[in-house]
């Protein structure tokens, strides 16, 4: 492509040159990327070379340099892309970052820019990903005030989300909605909606999705391990071991996460001596155990009620590096919560307020039905503790019955 820049065999259109400028700053840096702009004739240096240039440098990181060439953009009437926006979103999501998405979105409306649904989907990301449903249903209500119509993207947001946070009859509403707006035999629609029947206990409609994925050309490895967590989520113990041997038969045993997905099925159910062989035979196949391992394997031993073990195990898991993505999944919050549940049960307050404390962090405490476990945990070890409603408030939950409930039963342990 340079020799054809530089020799110009025949006329270059404009399409041409936006190719080469994402692939030059792509792979050669934004320097490299500058220069060829400039070199690019300037009947062409309009605005989809501009646009690609700028999100080119946001991939990149480098938020200033973009905000300098859209305001270039603006000083020679360039229209903005709504995917420069979109990005601009994105790199500033996380929690530190977040209060500058208002001033991004204030100056989307002020260059005259419609969002588009993808944009509004990367909100409701965002709100789901803290776990604040009310945030998650404004965002989508703003969506239809504005006439933009949601996609199955949307809807497949806003049911995991309301599973997540038990929320099961309006996530069936949601899930109907996603049913109705597929588009064609799109494998990660069908990944989510293999996820979302497990949550809801669905069985007929999870073996009707698993069918329509049998059919795609290729069933991927992650399908199958979905799939094997949501029958065992449901009770099908034995359908997700069939499951379990036809992707070792197709796919082979490669991965921690294979292992992982098998394993928290018997972990769930407090098959520890099945899980254990799933265990060894992950050590067998060269396989890494990693934190997620032993944190199932913790709730396993809790439900086998090998306290000891449980507690030595979960040790192991914390030695492991995780990450924030891993520490912020729904499946390991619904598992950390498990294994405080037991605890709670045990009127175990030191392990339970040592695990919830992860859970804080991951803003997963915003649910009601979490402090509430916290509250029992108390109850069930007799303490009285007189900032539990006020921690529970300050955390982002609403109390419910169950809540006043709660405490009113720990009143009487009042001092």
């Amino acid at each position: 492509m340079e020799w054809v820049v530089r020799e110009r065999p025949y006329r270059l259109k404009e399409l041409d040159y936006s190719y080469l400028l994402e692939f030059t700053t792509k792979h050669h840096g934004i320097s490299h990327g500058e220069k060829l702009f400039l070199r690019v004739p300037s009947e062409f240096r309009n605005e989809l070379l501009y646009n690609n240039l700028v999100i080119s440098c946001l991939e990149k990181g480098v938020i200033r340099l973009s905000l300098d060439y859209m305001k270039k953009m603006r000083e020679q009437g360039h229209p903005i892309s709504y995917l420069i926006f979109n990005r601009l979103i994105i790199l500033h999501s996380s929690p530190g970052s977040r209060k500058m998405i208002p001033k991004i979105l204030a100056q989307m409306r002020a260059d005259k820019v419609v969002p588009h649904v993808s944009t509004y989907n990367i909100l409701m990301k965002i709100e789901a990903y803290e776990h604040n449903i009310d945030g998650l249903v404004k965002v989508f209500n703003d969506m239809k005030r504005f006439k933009v119509e949601p996609n199955e993207v949307s809807f497949c947001i806003l049911a995991t989300a309301h599973a997540a946070a038990r929320l099961y009859t309006v996530a069936e509403a949601y899930v109907e909605a996603v049913e109705k707006s597929c588009s064609g035999d799109n494998w990660s629609t069908l990944d989510v909606l293999i996820i979302l029947y497990g949550h809801l206990g669905k069985e007929k409609e999870l073996e009707r999705t698993w069918g329509i994925v049998l059919e795609l050309p290729h069933v991927r490895s992650k399908s199958y391990m979905l799939a094997i967590e949501a029958y065992g989520k449901i009770g099908q113990l034995s359908r997700a071991e069939e499951l379990w041997l036809e992707m070792k038969s197709i796919h082979g045993l490669r991965s921690t996460e294979q292992f992982n997905s098998m394993l928290s099925v018997y972990c769930k159910h407090g098959l520890i001596k099945k899980a254990t062989g799933n265990f060894r035979e992950m050590e067998i196949n060269g396989c890494k155990a990693n934190s997620i391992t032993f944190r199932h394997l913790a709730l396993g031993c809790l439900k086998a009620n090998l306290v000891e073990e449980a507690l030595k195990t979960l040790e192991m898991g914390k030695n492991l590096t995780t990450s924030n993505r891993v520490k912020n999944s729904t499946p390991w919050l619904e598992t950390t919560l498990s294994i405080i549940e037991l605890f709670a049960e045990k009127g175990d307050v030191v392990n339970v307020e040592k695990l919830f404390e992860e859970l804080a962090k991951a803003k997963y405490v915003r649910h009601t039905f979490v402090f509430n476990i916290l509250i029992k945990a108390y109850v069930k070890a007799k303490i009285y503790s007189p900032n539990l409603l006020r921690r529970m408030i300050l955390g982002g939950a609403r109390p419910d019955a169950e809540t006043y409930s709660l405490i009113k039963l720990a009143e009487q342990f009042r001092p």
